[in-house]
């Protein structure tokens, strides 16, 4: 299939056709604007091919751009070497300076320099206004069509930054981001952050920007793959990268902006700015003559790296040189007429020079089928038999070294194979993905969606390795899925993608991640819909925790090893976290290191909290049997306000873009966001119930031995290691459908058996050699009971206690009943694991 042909992404997806192209002269009339991971100027993708310019010599006038020949004739010689932007770093430009860039097809960074005023937060003795001076710096730029964006700063010194702490500078900074919008409301916003103060909070700006010199093109990789993580789904820019001549030599200059410049843009940033335009530079009242870090020198003669950066900058964010691989891009479809053709017309805008499309119609009933034969994709149509199904169809059907996977529902940014193709090349990553971002113009619903829990998100071991990668955005090596059987059938709506992950990885494999390999992806659009998505979500947990225990804790959670990345993560984690400032807060890279959240803190989102809350409520219903149960009202008060909290607290973070700050409909939003924080575990609950996740659920074999302290000694001819009689021992307990678990490094028990949530037994063995291969292998066991549980049996059994000595007889019942059931529990499930054990042992 030809990469060749353009369409028009239809209008109510939110994004329209994009593809390469650079503004001309003329074309900077329109607003640029920030869509997920990239900027986009009219209908085409704007790739930020920048070059700092200034600080000048001021004249007697203090005007620091003063002489428009010079930078007429700058401007010029910019735009014929591919530039297409400029950062003013410092001080707001003239209009006049705006018209030239305007005349030349290049759009302006506008600095507002508020890290100049940052030290009247700790002296506020003759303060200026600050914020009167942003607005009226602001004012000045204000609609000029060749307007970029605005930076309220550059670098806010380290040192000042730990003097006044993180939250002060964050607020500084967001009350001049606010300045801004209300002087010019469509604008994009920015700050120019470094490493030494990359702990910052500034999730309300439009997009990143990061200043960022290393000389080496690994680290330099490896930091951009960590602030892409720092982004999320904003625009992420490199406000500086540069080499200074002097210090180096011309070609070294040339050859590091060379691969400084391809890094940046293979790492999914939106553009990079070079510093500078020339050695000339003015600084802190004297000319700057111990470095030449700009791409001309003081007479604006090109060096080397001029035509460099010029090469490099032309081939963004790939070379067309490069190999690619052939990929085939699976759309697997049941019912997906309503959003389909969203998906065609981005697979149509692909720029790709080798992919093929299959279209995977899984027995649907709608148009489907004929939207596929529209577009002339090759059509694939079976009976209704599931989406791993589906899926297995499609990799049976491709002709591709690397098989792609898109939902129906999602559509493609145009270099989304690209990324991906640049990974696989790169890397001996099985698996690949990349984001999904919810587009706008989806209605309020759907925002309202996106920023609730339970929505498809990657989990990262690193900044640039996954654990999971959601089946919207997918892609593997035809190899690797053919080596495991392809998809596992009996995941038919979700659950597949993990499923997958785990596989490949557990065949020594690994999963990459790649922020540029962007796709579109519509939420549900109604409250039913998100309903149904969660219990489906509820089921495919049930079906994993079945095929993977071993991944589930007690409680039925994945254990996942990496960080859960997702919009509603900042929401969920708060501000907490520590940062690495080094001894005296010299460390040139100073990191805020957010710890995973804690179980006090995800359990009213957990499915079970539901439940909790259910049992406090007929607690409370039994005071009007027996007055003292009344001490139950304000704990099921604590843990219903608890999820309303955590709902509250998540909305007061999320930002909405349908609906202007403080009207009722933002209210409304607010307030139907809450609901689904609520909703959504009781959703997944449910479906975990109905499909056998239940907290009471029975592990290991249906049969029960008294759990008590035992010895074993087992005499063997076979000599094996440790570690290989201890696998021996996993596989056949965990083959009994036992959840097992091993003990850490620091633990004196070798493996604990899980006979539910309640009880278990915890297993020690040790080996010793006779000789001629034969061993003797001594075990011991002894029961591990949950501390929880006995003390809820007790609590409960003290009240019953109490409530038969008032009378309460019909309270006693009930009370006394559920102590000795839970009670009772505790017992059955520890014997049951016991009896795994043992039965696995052949006793």
């Amino acid at each position: 299939m030809s990469s060749t042909r353009t369409s028009q992404v239809p209008s109510g997806s939110g994004v329209p056709e994009v593809g390469l192209g650079s503004v001309q002269p003329g074309a900077a009339s329109q607003r640029p604007r920030a869509c997920g991971k990239f900027l986009y100027v009219g209908d085409d993708k704007f790739w930020v091919r920048g070059v700092t310019y200034g600080a000048f010599r001021p004249d007697q006038d203090g005007k620091e751009y003063h002489d428009l020949e010079v930078i007429e004739r700058d401007f010029a010689q910019m735009a014929a070497n591919g530039f297409n932007t400029v950062r003013i770093p410092h001080t707001v430009p003239p209009r006049s300076l705006l018209d030239a860039a305007h005349r030349h097809g290049l759009r302006v960074m506008v600095g507002l320099s508020a890290e100049q005023y940052v030290g009247f937060l700790i002296d506020r003795r003759n303060a200026p206004n600050v914020e009167e001076l942003v607005r009226m710096k602001v004012r000045a730029c204000a609609g000029h069509p060749a307007l970029l964006c605005y930076a309220l700063g550059n670098e806010i010194p380290a040192p000042v930054a730990r003097w006044l702490g993180r939250r002060r500078v964050e607020r500084y900074l967001r009350r001049l981001y606010e300045v801004v919008k209300a002087e010019d409301p469509r604008a994009l916003v920015t700050y120019v952050n470094y490493p030494t103060t990359e702990y910052l909070d500034l999730s309300f700006l439009d997009l990143v920007c990061f200043n960022v010199y290393l000389e080496s093109e690994e680290r330099l990789g490896a930091y951009l793959a960590r602030l892409q993580n720092v982004a999320g789904d904003r625009p992420l820019l490199m406000s500086e990268i540069g080499l200074d001549s002097l210090r180096q030599s011309e070609d070294v200059q040339a050859e590091v902006l060379d691969w400084q410049v391809r890094t940046t843009f293979a790492a999914g940033c939106a553009g990079a700015f070079i510093f500078a335009w020339t050695d000339d530079w003015y600084r802190a009242g004297a000319d700057v003559e111990d470095w030449r870090f700009g791409l001309t020198d003081r007479k604006r003669e090109p060096k080397p790296a001029l035509a460099a950066v010029r090469e490099a900058m032309a081939e963004v964010p790939f070379p067309k040189r490069m190999p690619w691989p052939r990929i085939s891009v699976i759309v697997c479809s049941y019912n997906g007429a309503r959003t389909i053709r969203d998906c065609f017309e981005g697979l149509l805008t692909l720029e790709y020079p080798n992919f093929e499309v299959i279209v995977v119609d899984d027995g649907s009933r709608d148009g489907t089928a004929a939207i596929a034969h529209e577009y002339g994709f090759r059509l694939i149509s079976t009976e209704n038999r599931g989406l791993s199904s589906a899926r297995n169809t499609g990799l049976a059907a491709a002709t591709g070294e690397i098989v792609a996977y898109i939902d129906d529902d999602a559509w493609p940014d145009p270099h989304w194979l690209m990324y991906l193709a640049a990974t696989f090349l790169s890397t001996d990553h099985a698996g690949v993905g990349g984001p999904n971002i919810p587009p706008g113009g989806d209605g309020p619903i759907a925002e309202c969606v996106a920023n609730a829990p339970g929505g498809p998100v990657h989990v990262l071991l690193s900044d640039r390795e996954a654990e999971h990668i959601p089946g919207c955005n997918m892609a593997f090596r035809r190899a690797a899925l053919d080596a495991i059987g392809g998809f596992d059938p009996q995941f038919r709506t979700a659950g597949d993608d993990v499923d997958i992950c785990w596989r490949l990885q557990q065949q020594g494999w690994t999963i990459g991640f790649s922020p540029g390999a962007m796709v579109w992806h519509h939420r549900r659009n109604s409250i039913r819909t998100y309903w149904k998505q969660q219990q489906g979500y509820g089921k495919a947990e049930a079906l994993l925790e079945r095929k993977w225990p071993e991944k589930y804790n007690a409680a039925g959670h994945v254990t996942w090893g990496g960080r859960v990345y997702g919009k509603v993560l900042a929401s969920l984690l708060g501000r907490g976290g520590r940062i690495y400032h080094g001894i005296w807060g010299v460390a040139p890279f100073q990191s805020i290191y957010q710890p995973a959240p804690g179980v006090w803190g995800s359990l009213p989102l957990m499915p079970e909290w539901s439940l909790l809350v259910l049992a406090l409520g007929c607690l409370s219903m039994l005071a009007s049997l027996w007055r003292p149960l009344l001490c139950a009202v304000p704990l099921f008060a604590v843990a219903a306000l608890a999820s309303l909290t955590q709902a509250g607290l998540s909305v007061t973070r999320t930002s909405f873009t349908s609906a202007p700050p403080f009207t009722t409909d933002r209210f409304k939003q607010g307030g139907l966001t809450a609901l689904l924080y609520v909703l959504q575990p009781v959703a997944r609950l449910w479906g975990r119930l109905r499909h056998g996740l239940t907290p009471w659920r029975w592990r290991g074999v249906p049969c029960f031995v008294l759990p008590r302290r035992r010895s074993l000694a087992i005499w063997s001819e076979r000599w094996q290691d440790s570690a290989e009689r201890l696998q021996s021992l996993e596989a056949a307990i965990r083959g009994l459908g036992a959840l097992l678990v091993r003990g850490g490094e620091c633990d004196r028990w070798d493996l604990e058996v899980r006979g539910g949530i309640l009880g278990g037994v915890r297993v020690l063995a040790a080996v010793e050699d006779h000789g001629a291969g034969r061993q003797l292998v001594r075990l011991r066991s002894w029961p591990k009971c949950s501390v929880a549980g006995i003390g809820a049996s007790v609590l409960l059994a003290g009240l019953a206690t109490a409530a038969a000595v008032d009378g309460a007889w019909v309270v006693t019942a009930i009370l006394a009943a559920a102590a000795l059931g839970l009670g009772l529990r505790v017992f059955m499930e520890s014997a049951r694991a016991t009896a795994a054990v043992l039965h696995a042992l052949g006793h």
